[in-house]
């Protein structure tokens, strides 16, 4: 399926901020380590999280999205942090990304582990940057330590790795496992694009929802993926997680029943956008379609 046009907008719109925010910075960063950090950060992929951010901002009666790109810039930061330290040879040990050699193999280990401690250190000096009031960039700064850190990203991680050659069955601890490594930034994203639209609290609550399903839905598809499309295709290894033994979705439910769970959270995604505003929520529509049947 066509992925949605406002995802390319949304996308070179976060790139170009990246871009600049670490021109600034480069006669002040060893050249090794600001070039890894580049490499990753604009490696390509389709950039989800920073369009959530926008698109909910916009939703939200949000006008002008230079006042959201700093916190777009942020989550993708953040998550190229993480897909740095997913790859290396002590967590995933995989030698693609995006269609590209990851981090370590373009550069070594110990440039890696750097690049992404830096991203995920400039993710909070973005947000500390937003042109905002005081008490919305603390919301999200603290936030996105709650969502990313032992409480959710890296907690769900650790689950993750835990959860390895335990031959799971039970589907709620593969949901509880995903609600944190996946599901956390992706809330965040759109939580932070209502608080900076000033969303009242009906249309907070919508992109609130909206975020957690297109978490799981995010995550099941992604499962389905990877026994299902090429490394090609995918532009990382296909098959990793079988061959790791992780617990998925597709390991408990198998494919077909799988596939019905991402129907039934696209169909949660999709009627959670009915307060938000007509366009920006066809956008949300469009994109947790897009992601339901990406790959087909």
């Amino acid at each position: 399926m066509q992925a949605p046009l406002f995802l390319a907008q949304h996308a070179v719109a976060t790139e170009h901020y990246c871009k600049d925010y670490l021109a600034v910075k480069r006669a002040h960063v060893p050249a090794r380590l600001y070039d890894a950090m580049l490499y990753s950060l604009l490696a390509g992929g389709k950039r989800v999280r920073p369009a959530l951010v926008l698109a909910c901002f916009q939703a939200c009666g949000g006008k002008d999205i230079n006042q959201a790109l700093p916190a777009a810039a942020s989550i993708e930061c953040m998550h190229t942090y993480s897909l740095i330290h997913d790859d290396l040879p002590c967590m995933d040990d995989d030698d693609l990304r995006r269609g590209k050699p990851t981090c370590h193999k373009q550069f070594d280990e110990e440039t890696a582990v750097l690049a992404a401690d830096a991203l995920q250190a400039l993710s909070f000096e973005m947000l500390a940057d937003l042109d905002a009031d005081a008490d919305t960039r603390l919301t999200l700064i603290k936030d996105l330590a709650l969502s990313a850190g032992c409480q959710g990203m890296v907690g769900g991680q650790m689950m993750d790795i835990e959860a390895e050659n335990q031959n799971i069955s039970d589907v709620l601890q593969v949901e509880r496992i995903h609600l944190h490594k996946t599901g956390e930034l992706l809330r965040w994203s759109c939580e932070a694009g209502a608080r900076l639209a000033n969303a009242d609290g009906t249309q907070f609550q919508a992109c609130s929802r909206f975020g957690k399903a297109i978490g799981l839905l995010f995550q099941i598809a992604d499962d389905i993926l990877d026994v299902t499309a090429s490394s090609e295709a995918l532009g990382k290894s296909a098959g990793k997680d079988k061959a790791q033994n992780k617990a998925t979705y597709v390991s408990v439910l198998g494919v077909s029943k799988a596939r019905e769970l991402a129907d039934e959270m696209c169909e949660i995604a999709l009627d959670a956008c009915a307060p938000l505003n007509s366009e920006a929520g066809e956008q949300l529509q469009a994109l947790a379609t897009y992601i339901l049947k990406r790959g087909q």
